[in-house]
């Protein structure tokens, strides 16, 4: 930065800064930076629009959370049966529901596993 020297009545010379010129400069009546002319060059500062940055944020933030909650219902398994509701004198009811397919190759639940129990046969 360069400084100007000035020289008072009473003999003492006092620093002061070089005089600089702030140029506006818009876009449609809305700001988009500045021109600071000085004795060194001239320099243009843009202006940062926080109500466009916190906009882009916030959409950000929302395609995430989008994006989030499709890989969740995607990831989840359909019910092997069909819904289970309460009959007269609280017995269980399936009507209208198929049999769970066969999972022969697939491994065992871990809860199966830790309680040492025993797949269901039907005998013949």
């Amino acid at each position: 930065m360069t400084t100007s020297t000035t020289t008072a009545l009473d003999g003492r010379t006092t620093a002061a800064p070089a005089p600089v010129t702030v140029l506006p400069v818009a876009d449609g009546g809305r700001p988009i930076g500045a021109w600071v002319v000085g004795p060194d060059g001239a320099a243009f500062r843009p202006v940062v629009d926080l109500t466009l940055l916190g906009g882009a944020a916030l959409a950000a933030a929302g395609a995430a959370t989008v994006a989030i909650a499709v890989a969740v219902a995607a990831g989840r398994r359909r019910p092997d049966i069909g819904t289970v509701t309460m009959g007269p004198g609280g017995w269980v009811s399936v009507k209208r529901t198929a049999l769970p397919p066969l999972r022969s190759g697939a491994p065992r639940p871990w809860w199966a596993r830790a309680l040492r129990t025993r797949r269901l046969v039907p005998q013949p």
